[in-house]
């Protein structure tokens, strides 16, 4: 593991970092983990940047102070097993992973605890943490999510600006559903006006087939949220990526927080498709999938 006191990224205090029990939150899980702060994606639709989070200097990514004692501590304190998700508000596959080994090393953590993982990313660098993950899968559910919006890497990268491009996101889908870990796209958020095309979700929902996921979710419907100055933030990157379009928004949705797309018939399209290949698409089912690893995991620890 590398010594992260040494690599040159801001750190932060934390007194505690794997949250509270949870009884079955996003995707079945039960804890929460964000080893960093703040994220330097520069994604343009991003809700993690809103007020209400309180995450000053959000494009700047911060690793928690002792991060690894704390989550070691966190697990061991523990009275019930459960799923451990991690990226729900800071990608743990950022630029400065690559060196720091934080995520891994958590990653370590978590099997030698006996704890399940979700891994909510866009960065093909979960890649390289794939051994890991099958053997948590050995004794508890492991999946990883990625986020995919566009199948085109052009615009990805116009609305994406510092991940991973779409093409190496299915890369890395088909590597490690190769290798057998769980894996599943999630389809948000569909940016009306912007990446709301029929053939769009089409294209996505066929490459993530061939890629081998289990799940494709996208919420009960198409759109993106907007509030505060997240809201400020989008429409000064599209009206400098897409002219005209902050004005649509503007006439369309107003003060609006959830900006549905236009085509009411793009969701039953997106069901359809997944349809097709046997994809799931509705979270029940999708944490019926999941769940039965960490069933078991608790019945075990009583």
């Amino acid at each position: 593991m590398s010594d992260y006191n040494k690599i040159h990224i801001p750190q932060i205090p934390a007194k505690t970092i794997v949250s509270a029990y949870t009884e079955y939150g996003w995707f079945g899980t039960n804890y929460t983990m964000n080893i960093y702060k703040g994220c330097c994606h520069g994604c343009i639709y991003c809700d993690s940047r809103s007020e209400c989070y309180r995450i000053e200097n959000f494009d700047t990514v911060r690793a928690k102070m002792n991060a690894l004692d704390i989550i070691s501590n966190d697990l061991r304190i523990k009275r019930k097993k459960g799923t451990v998700i991690t990226g729900s508000m800071s990608d743990p596959y950022n630029p400065y992973e690559r060196e720091s080994e934080l995520s891994r090393e958590a990653l370590k953590l978590i099997d030698y605890y006996k704890f399940g993982i979700c891994i909510d990313t866009k960065s093909d660098l979960v890649v390289r943490d794939t051994d890991i993950l099958q053997s948590i899968g050995n004794h508890s559910s492991a999946f990883v999510n990625f986020t995919v919006t566009t199948a085109n890497d052009e615009l990805c990268l116009m609305i994406e600006q510092n991940v991973s491009p779409t093409s190496k996101r299915i890369a890395a889908i088909k590597k490690m559903t190769a290798a057998g870990i769980t894996c599943g796209i999630l389809l948000m958020p569909i940016l009306p006006y912007i990446n709301d095309m029929e053939n769009n979700i089409i294209t996505i929902v066929k490459m993530a087939a061939d890629a081998g996921v289990k799940w494709i979710y996208a919420g009960n419907d198409f759109g993106v949220t907007l509030r505060q100055n997240q809201r400020e933030h989008y429409y000064t990157k599209i009206d400098g990526l897409f002219p005209g379009v902050k004005m649509k928004y503007i006439k369309t949705y107003g003060d609006r927080y959830f900006c549905a797309v236009p085509n009411k018939r793009l969701f039953y399209v997106f069901i359809n498709e997944c349809k097709k290949y046997n994809i799931m698409y509705d979270m029940s089912d999708i944490i019926k999938s999941v769940t039965p690893a960490v069933d078991e995991q608790l019945r075990l620890d009583i």
